[in-house]
């Protein structure tokens, strides 16, 4: 058993020699950068380096592209963001200068002009999701409302009873609150 224990040891520690005695490949691996000079090394070390570097100028050139790129795309889509509707309201403003052309018209052709160019305009609105904010009868939001006036009334406090200037907002955005007058609780009158 013991001569058995002691084979088994030798061929573990001459194993790794016998590997590579069999294997001439096996050390060549890992020795050809160890059997090079220090200038030779450092030769491939600074090619290695300069790879390196070059890579990663090219990189941070591409990254500065797409950010221009990004950049310039995003001072594009400003400046041209209204174009759609500035386009469509520009047949308003034809509308409202034609009215104006007329010499001598009945007041009831004016008012029909107006009604056809203000329908124009409301379909505008639509289209660009600008919405009209005219809450007669709703309860008072300080968020879309702004409360001109409070008269007694017997609706419950704090209830929009009429608009003086309608609010508009741009999908949930207010562009200008609803200028409202509300209604607060009447006042006991004094006691005798």
């Amino acid at each position: 058993m013991q001569d058995e224990h002691a084979n088994q040891s030798e061929q573990t520690q001459t194993g790794p020699a016998d590997a590579s005695a069999t294997d001439p490949n096996a050390n060549q691996a890992a020795t050809p950068y160890e059997e090079l000079s220090v200038e030779e090394r450092l030769a491939k070390a600074e090619n290695l380096a300069q790879e390196n570097h070059d890579h990663f100028l090219r990189a941070k050139a591409e990254t500065d592209n797409v950010r221009k790129r990004a950049s310039a795309d995003l001072q594009q889509a400003r400046k041209f963001a209204l174009e759609s509707f500035a386009a469509e309201l520009v047949t308003v403003k034809d509308s409202l200068e034609a009215a104006l052309t007329v010499q001598q018209s009945e007041v009831e052709a004016y008012r029909n002009g107006v009604e056809l160019t203000l329908r124009q305009l409301a379909s505008i609105f639509e289209k660009f999701n600008v919405l009209e904010i005219s809450p007669v009868g709703e309860k008072f939001d300080p968020n879309r409302h702004q409360a001109i006036s409070a008269l007694e009334s017997d609706q419950a406090p704090n209830t929009v009873l009429s608009v003086m200037q309608k609010g508009y907002a741009l999908h949930e955005r207010i562009l200008r609150p609803a200028f409202v007058t509300v209604a607060k609780a009447k006042s006991e009158p004094p006691a005798a």
